[in-house]
C-alpha cells in the first residue's frame, strides 16, 4: 500500500524559503513573487499503517520544527510544481529514509520515492512559471514529477536483451564506419575505427560485439589513455618576438634533453614527454631520491621519515589532483562531489588513509544575471553554488579536513568550468603489499553497488561542451555516496586487511572494464557477479557502468574470505567478480556468453597514432609584468581588494570542513578575527595511535591572466610560485614534488597546440632550473564551448614533508616588526631570476628551523598592496609602510617574491644583502603609505564585499536572547564504583565520521575505548549489530555519540539514523539501565548532540517521545555548512563533564555544522537556564553573547552551545572538543584544549 506524507518547515524556521524568495525575485526578475513554500513529498511502499504513523514524527517529521500534512492543499493564488530525481540516480534522502524505516522494523522491506514541492504566490503569467522551473530544473539530473500518486514506486525490471553483435562491421565501408561513430556516440575518430575494424578483420576473423566496442572506445579515451597528450608533435615553429626568445632557448634545451635521454631508443616528442621528462632527467642525475616507484601506479608517492614516540617510521606521503570538469559544467553538485571522490581513490588504492583536500577551481563571474546566461549552459552562480555544495557535502561527509579552497575568476571558464580536487594521504610503508597478481588470484568489488550512472563519463569527459549537452549527458555524471567511501578508508586503514591486497584499482573512468581490466594482463570477468542496485542492466551496462564507491582489489585466493570478512565488519560488500588468467586476454561473460574477448596486446594499442605540429604565438609586447601607473593610492587599494581573484573567499571557504582528523596546523583562515587567508595546507601525518609533528605541505600556483598572455611564463610562474608557497609556509622547498593540472581548450590548429606545448615548456624549465620535479599530473583538454576557450591553465601542485614546529602563517603576529621584501627579479624578457630565488627561498627555510619567522606570505594577484592587507587583517593590525618602493611599485605583480615579518634586529641584518628591502614596520590600526591612510576595517569591507551575496559570511537574522546566570554546581565528582580503567562505547553509524578523533580523545584521558560498527546491509546484519551494540553498552561506563553525518543527515534532518535506532527497545532499556543504575556517563558531540535532542536524553535524561514544545537542534540561520573556530563560555559547572571547569571560562573551538541552531521556546530556555542545563554558550572574545553571527556562529536561542540532562551526566555540544592536539590550528589564538575527556574518565578512576 502506497502512503504519502507532506513535510514543511514551520513558518518562523522557514529559512530556505526565504531565501528562495530572495534569489528568485533578484536573480529572475519575478517582483511579483510574494511567497514561497518548500515541502518534502514522500511516497512509501511496504510499510504497515502503524509504522508509517510512528515514521512521521521520528523520520519524516520533527514535531519542534515541522507541520506535516497527508493532503497538501493549493491555495487559488498559489501555484505548486514537484521536482524528482531521474530514474537510476541516487537518491541520498530516499535511501536514508529507507534505512531509518528497516530500523524501526528490521522486517520491513521500505521503499521511499521523494520530490521537493514548490509552492509559490504572486506567479500568475505561464512565461514566469517556465523561466521559473527552468531555473530550478537541470534536465541532466531532474524532471519535474507527477501530482498523482503513482500505481507503484517501482516499475517490473525489463529483461535486458542480448548484446548485439555488429554484423557486417568487418565488411563496412568507410561511410558506414562514419555513420556508426555518430549513431553509437563514440568518442573514439575514423582513424581509431579503422584500427578496431582491421583488427577484427584480420587477425580475429569475427564482427565486434557492441560491448567490445564501446570497451574499445572508453579504454582509448583521451581520458584514460591521455590519447591528445601522447599525439607526436611533429614540428614546433615558435613566432619571432621579445617575449619568445626564452621559449626558443627552452625548447632548445628540451630537445638537447630528450636527444641526450632516447638517444639510443629514440622517441617522439610529444605533450606527455614534455610533461615528465624533467624528472626522467632529474632521476638519472641521482636526484629525486625519495620517490617511491612500482609497477602499482595508484598516486604521486615518496618515501618520508615520520616522527613518532616510538622513534622514527617509514611512511608513504601519497597525492593526487583530479578533475571533473565537465562533469560539474553540466550537473554542478553530482559533478563536483564525485570530483573528490575519485580523487580520494586514487591514493586510497594505493592503501592510503587520505586525510586532507584541497579545491581548485575556475568560474566566470557568479555575479552575471541570469539573463545573460549562455544558451545550452547553466547560470555561472549556479553552476558555481552548486558545486561548492556538492565537493564540500562529500568531503564533509567522508570526513575529509579540506585545508584551501580557491576559485579563479576568468570569463574563459565561460566555456566550461574548471573543478580539480587535490588531496594528501599516508600510510606506514610496512603496510603496503604489492605483488603482481597470479593465475588463480581473485579479484574482489568492494563497496558500492552498481547502477546505469556515469555511463559514458570517461569518453564524455573527453568530448567538448555542446548546447545540446544538458539535455543529452545525464548519464554520463557519476553519483557520489560519500558514507560508503568513508567505509572504504576505514576498511583500507585496517592493518591486517590492507596487508592482504596485491594489487588495487579504484573505479573510476570505464568502470568494470578499466577498473578490473588494468589489474592484470589476463582476466575473465563474470559480470553476473557484479552487485547491482536495480535489475535490468545489461551488459554493456554492467561493464561500463562509473558508479562510485567501487574499489577493485586483487587477492590470493586463499585470502578472499579473510578480506571478505573485514569488509563485512566494516558494513561492506565484497563480491569476488573476476579471476586472474595466464593468457594475456580480457574476457567478460554475461548470461553464459562471452561478450569481450580482447588481446591484450591489441588493448595496449591505445588506437591510431597520431602526429600534429604546434606554432607557439608571440606574448603580447606589452611586458605583464609592467604595472600601471598608481596616482591615487586610496582607489588603487579599494580597486585591488575588489578585484574577485584577490577579493575575500571566505564565505566559500568556510562550508568546507577543515578541522575533522584532529590535525590541521593551519586553518584556512587564520588570526585572531580568522581572516588571512594561508598559503597552502598543511596536516599532521595521522597517526592512528600517538603524537607527531611530521607534517605534510601542500601549495599550489596559477595565473589566468598571466597564462593568458604567455603560456609559457604562466607555466613557468606556476612551478615556481608553488615553491614560493612551500617556502613561506616553512618547509624545505628543496624536498618538495610536484603533480600538475593540464586544463586546455579542445585542439584543433596549430595554434592551438601551441598553448600546452608552451606552457609545458615554462614547467620543464622551472623544474630543471630548480631540480624539482613534478611526478605526476593530469590532463584535460575539451575545455572548449563553441567559439569560447577556458584560458590556458597549467597548475601546479607542491607537496612537501615538513615539521609542524617550523610552520608560519601569514597573519602579522605583532606591532613594531619590521616588514621585509625578499624579491625575485624578472628580466627583460619576463623571465625569473632562479639564483637570487634559491637564496631566498633557502634563507627561508633556515629562518623557519631558527624561528626567526614571525609571518610570511608569498606575493600572489594584487601585489604587495594586497598582500599586506590580507596579512593585517588577521589580527587587525596595521603598518607603516615606506617609501622604499614607489606607489605603482605597492601593486605590481611579484610571483616569486615574499613579504616577510621579521624583528627589527634580523631585518636590518637581511637588508644589507642584494634583493632584500625594508618596506616598513607594524604599527596600528590602520595602513599608511606616501601619505595616505587607510583604516583596516575600510579596507576589510572592500575585500569581502565583491563575493557576499554569492558566498555570504553573515546573517543579519537575529536569534532571541534570555538572561542565563552562571550556575556553580558540586555535581558528585566521583561514581559511586571506582574503575581503574572505565569503558567507553562509540557507536559507528553509516555516516559517522569522527569516532577516529572521538576514540583518541578518551584514550589519552585514560580510557578503554571500543567501537560498534552498526551494519546494515541484510536484516541479519543489523540485528547482530543492535545485538553487539545493547552488550556493550550493558558493559560500559560511558557511551559517546561522536560527530559525523549519520545517514548524511537525511531525510531532511541530524541525527534520525541514530535516534531510530536506539529507539530499539533492546537499546533503550540498556541506555537506562547504564544511567539509572551504573552512574553512567554519556556524551554526544555535534551530530551526537543531535541525536540526544532527538531522543529525549537532552534535555530531558531519557529517551522519550518529542513534543512540540521540546527544544531541537535546525539548520544554521545562514543556509549553509559552517567550519571555523568559535568562542564559547562555560555557563554551568553542574556535570562531571564539567568538574575541571569555572563558569565564565572562554575556550575557542572547533565547529562543523549544517545544523547547529539550537531552537526552543523562551519558556523552555528559562527553565533550562533556571535548572542549571545550559552548559555552554556562544560568545565573543569578551564573553558576551550576541544575537548574530559571528560570535553566534548558527543562530542558536539564547547563544546556546551545550546542553545538561537534569542530573548533569548527559552532555550534548555542537563544539568538536575532540579536535585538539599539539601544534593543531597554530594560526588560530585562544585556549583551545577542554578536559572534559579528563574529567569523564577521571569521575570513575576517583583521580
Amino acid at each position: 500500500m502506497l502512503q504519502r506524507v507532506f513535510v514543511a518547515k514551520k513558518a518562523a524556521l522557514a529559512d530556505t524559503a526565504q531565501r528562495l524568495l530572495r534569489e528568485w525575485r533578484e536573480q529572475l526578475g519575478l517582483t511579483s513573487l510574494t511567497g514561497v513554500q518548500v515541502w518534502h513529498r514522500y511516497t512509501v511502499d511496504g510499510v504497515s499503517e502503524e509504522l508509517f504513523a510512528r515514521a512521521k514524527t521520528t523520520i519524516f517529521a520533527e514535531p519542534p520544527v515541522d507541520t506535516w500534512t497527508e493532503h497538501l492543499k493549493i491555495g487559488p493564488q498559489e501555484t505548486a510544481f514537484a521536482v524528482e530525481l531521474l530514474p537510476g540516480q541516487y537518491d541520498q534522502r530516499a535511501d536514508s529514509a529507507e534505512q531509518c524505516l528497516r530500523l524501526l522494523d528490521p522486517s520491513v522491506d521500505a521503499r521511499v520515492a521523494y520530490a521537493t514541492v514548490y509552492v509559490v504566490t504572486g506567479i500568475d503569467r505561464p512565461v514566469d512559471i517556465v523561466k521559473l522551473k527552468e531555473y530550478v530544473i537541470n534536465p541532466i539530473e531532474a524532471r519535474e514529477a507527477a501530482w498523482e500518486m503513482p500505481r507503484e514506486l517501482i516499475a517490473p525490471a525489463h529483461q535486458p536483451q542480448p548484446v548485439p553483435v555488429l554484423d557486417g562491421f568487418i565488411s563496412a565501408t568507410r561511410p558506414e564506419l562514419l555513420a556508426m561513430l555518430t549513431q553509437y556516440g563514440l568518442a573514439m575518430d575514423e582513424a581509431d575505427l579503422a584500427v578496431v575494424q582491421e583488427y577484427f578483420r584480420d587477425q580475429v576473423d569475427r564482427d565486434p560485439t557492441l560491448t567490445e566496442l564501446r570497451v574499445l572506445d572508453t579504454y582509448w579515451s583521451d581520458h584514460c589513455r591521455h590519447t591528445t597528450f601522447g599525439t607526436e608533435l611533429t614540428h614546433v615553429d615558435i613566432e619571432a618576438g621579445h617575449f619568445t626568445e626564452p621559449i626558443v632557448e627552452a625548447y632548445d634545451w628540451y630537445s638537447e634533453v630528450h636527444n641526450g635521454l632516447y638517444g639510443e631508443n629514440p622517441r617522439p616528442q610529444s605533450l606527455m614527454d614534455l610533461a615528465t621528462i624533467a624528472v626522467k632527467s632529474l632521476r638519472a642525475q641521482g636526484l629525486l631520491r625519495e620517490l617511491d616507484e612500482s609497477e602499482e601506479i595508484n598516486a604521486c608517492t615518496i618515501k618520508i621519515p615520520v616522527k613518532t614516540q616510538k622513534g622514527t617510521e617509514e611512511w608513504l606521503l601519497l597525492f593526487k589532483n583530479e578533475t571533473h570538469n565537465h562533469p560539474t559544467e553540466i550537473e554542478p553538485f553530482g559533478g563536483a562531489a564525485t570530483c573528490l571522490g575519485g580523487c580520494i581513490r586514487d591514493p586510497l588504492s594505493g592503501r592510503a588513509y587520505v586525510y586532507q583536500a584541497m579545491r581548485v577551481t575556475g568560474s566566470g563571474d557568479p555575479r552575471t544575471p541570469f539573463s545573460e546566461t549562455l544558451t545550452g549552459k547553466l547560470p555561472q552562480r549556479t553552476i558555481t553554488t552548486q558545486a561548492a555544495a556538492g565537493y564540500s557535502s562529500y568531503g564533509n561527509q567522508i570526513g575529509l579536513a579540506t585545508g584551501q579552497v580557491r576559485e579563479y575568476y576568468h570569463p574563459g571558464y565561460v566555456a566550461k568550468r574548471m573543478e580539480v580536487g587535490a588531496v594528501v594521504g599516508a600510510v606506514p610503508a610496512d603496510q603496503v603489499v604489492r605483488r603482481v597478481p597470479e593465475p588463480g588470484d581473485i579479484v574482489l568489488l568492494v563497496g558500492g553497488r552498481t547502477g546505469r550512472d556515469g555511463i559514458g563519463g570517461a569518453t564524455g569527459s573527453s568530448k567538448e561542451h555542446t548546447e545540446s549537452s544538458l539535455t543529452t549527458a545525464g548519464a554520463e555524471v557519476q553519483k557520489g555516496n560519500a558514507p560508503t567511501e568513508r567505509k572504504l578508508q576505514c576498511l583500507f586503514r585496517r592493518p591486517e586487511a590492507s596487508r592482504l591486497i596485491r594489487r588495487c584499482n579504484d573505479f573510476g573512468a570505464g568502470g568494470v572494464a578499466v577498473a578490473v581490466g588494468e589489474l592484470a594482463d589476463g582476466l575473465t570477468i563474470n559480470l553476473d557477479a557484479v552487485p547491482k542496485k536495480y535489475e535490468g542492466l545489461d551488459g554493456t551496462e554492467l561493464a561500463l557502468s562509473e558508479s562510485q564507491e567501487r574499489m577493485a582489489v586483487v587477492v590470493a585466493a586463499d585470502d578472499a574470505d579473510e578480506f571478505r570478512r573485514y569488509a563485512d565488519e566494516e558494513n561492506l560488500e565484497a563480491t569476488p567478480i573476476a579471476v586472474v588468467t595466464k593468457e594475456r586476454r580480457l574476457m567478460m561473460q554475461w548470461r553464459g556468453e562471452t561478450i569481450v574477448n580482447l588481446e591484450r596486446s591489441f588493448l595496449d594499442t591505445n588506437g591510431a597514432s597520431r602526429a600534429s605540429s604546434a606554432v607557439i604565438t608571440a606574448p603580447a609586447e606589452e611586458n605583464y609584468f609592467t604595472p600601471q601607473p598608481v596616482t591615487d593610492v586610496r582607489a588603487a587599494w579599494v580597486q585591488t581588494l575588489g578585484d574577485l581573484n584577490v577579493a575575500s573567499q571566505r564565505g566559500l571557504g568556510e562550508r568546507f570542513d577543515g578541522t575533522i582528523g584532529a590535525g590541521t596546523v593551519l586553518m584556512p583562515y587564520g588570526g585572531a578575527r580568522m581572516c588571512t587567508p594561508v598559503d597552502g595546507m598543511v596536516a599532521k601525518i595521522p597517526l592512528r595511535h600517538g603524537e607527531t609533528s611530521t607534517v605534510s605541505i601542500m601549495t599550489h600556483a596559477f595565473d589566468p591572466y598571466l597564462a593568458s598572455w604567455s603560456p609559457f611564463h604562466g607555466g613557468l610562474f606556476a612551478v615556481l610560485q608553488s615553491l614560493a608557497k612551500i617556502a613561506a609556509l616553512g618547509g624545505n622547498w628543496k624536498r618538495a614534488y610536484l603533480s600538475l593540472q593540464e586544463y586546455f581548450e579542445k585542439l584543433g590548429d596549430t595554434a592551438s597546440w601551441g598553448k600546452p606545448v608552451a606552457a609545458l615548456l615554462g614547467a620543464f624549465v622551472a623544474q630543471s632550473e630548480l631540480e624539482v620535479g613534478a611526478i605526476g599530473g593530469k590532463d584535460s583538454m575539451s575545455g572548449s564551448f563553441l567559439d569560447l576557450h577556458v584560458p590556458p591553465t597549467l597548475i601546479s601542485f607542491a607537496v612537501a614533508p615538513g615539521d609542524a614546529e617550523h610552520i608560519v602563517s601569514p597573519e602579522w603576529k605583532g606591532r613594531e616588526h619590521a616588514l621585509v621584501l625578499l624579491e625575485t627579479p624578472v628580466d627583460e624578457y619576463a623571465m625569473p631570476d632562479f639564483e637570487v630565488f634559491i637564496d631566498h627561498a633557502d634563507r627561508l627555510f633556515a629562518a623557519a628551523e631558527k624561528g626567526l619567522l614571525k609571518s610570511a606570505q608569498a606575493v600572489d594577484a594584487g601585489g604587495l598592496a594586497a598582500a599586506c592587507a590580507k596579512a593585517a587583517f588577521g589580527n587587525h593590525i596595521g603598518a607603516r609602510l615606506s617609501d622604499a618602493l614607489t606607489p605603482t611599485e605597492w601593486f605590481a605583480a611579484r610571483p616569486g617574491s615574499w613579504l616577510v615579518e621579521l624583528d627589527r634586529e634580523v631585518a636590518e641584518q637581511w637588508a644589507l644583502d642584494e634583493h632584500i628591502t625594508i618596506i616598513g614596520a607594524t604599527a596600528g590600526d590602520s595602513i599608511s603609505l606616501a601619505g595616505v591612510t587607510l583604516s583596516l576595517d575600510e579596507l576589510q569591507a572592500r575585500w569581502e564585499e565583491p563575493l557576499e551575496k554569492v558566498f555570504p559570511t553573515k546573517t543579519l537574522q537575529p536569534a532571541p536572547l534570555y538572561p542565563v546566570s552562571p550556575v556553580v554546581d558540586n555535581p558528585t565528582r566521583r561514581a559511586r564504583t571506582t574503575i581503574g580503567t572505565p569503558q567507553v562505547v562509540i557507536p559507528v553509524m553509516p555516516g559517522t565520521n569522527c569516532e577516529v578523533d572521538t576514540a583518541r580523545a578518551f584514550e589519552n584521558a585514560g580510557a578503554d575505548v571500543s567501537t560498534v560498527v552498526v551494519r546494515n546491509l541484510t536484516p541479519q546484519a543489523l540485528n547482530e549489530s543492535v545485538e553487539a551494540l545493547v552488550k556493550a553498552v550493558e558493559t560500559t561506563q560511558i557511551l559517546a555519540f561522536p560527530g559525523g553525518f549519520s545517514a548524511g543527515d537525511e531525510p531532511d534532518g541530524s541525527g534520525k539514523f541514530i535516534a531510530a535506532l536506539f529507539r530499539h527497545p533492546a537499546l533503550t532499556e540498556a541506555v537506562n539501565d547504564l544511567l539509572t543504575h551504573r552512574d553512567g556517563l554519556i556524551l554526544g558531540i555535534c551530530n551526537g548532540f543531535q541525536a540526544l535532542i532527538k531522543l529525549g536524553l537532552l534535555p530531558y535524561g531519557e529517551i522519550r517521545e518529542l513534543a512540540p514544545s521540546a527544544p531541537t537542534l535546525t539548520y544554521n540561520t545562514i543556509g549553509r555548512h559552517i567550519s571555523h573556530y568559535a568562542m564559547t563560555k562555560i555557563v554551568s559547572t553542574k556535570s562531571p563533564w564539567l568538574m575541571y571547569f569555572e563558569p565564565g571560562e572562554l575556550h575557542r573551538i572547533p565547529f562543523s555544522h549544517g545544523e547547529g541552531r539550537l531552537y526552543a521556546a523562551p519558556d523552555v530556555v528559562q527553565a533550562l537556564a533556571a535548572n542549571g542545563q545550559i552548559a555552554t554558550q556562544y560568545c565573543d572574545e569578551w564573553g558576551s553573547v550576541h544575537e548574530t553571527m559571528p560570535a553566534n556562529p548558527n543562530g542558536s536561542v539564547a547563544a546556546i552551545e551545550g546542553l545538561l540532562s537534569p542530573n548533569g551526566r548527559i552532555l550534548g555540544k555542537m563544539g568538536h572538543s575532540e579536535r585538539y592536539g599539539p601544534y593543531v590550528a597554530k594560526n588560530i589564538i585562544g585556549q583551545k584544549k577542554q578536559k572534559i575527556f579528563q574529567a569523564g574518565v577521571d569521575y570513575f578512576t576517583g583521580r
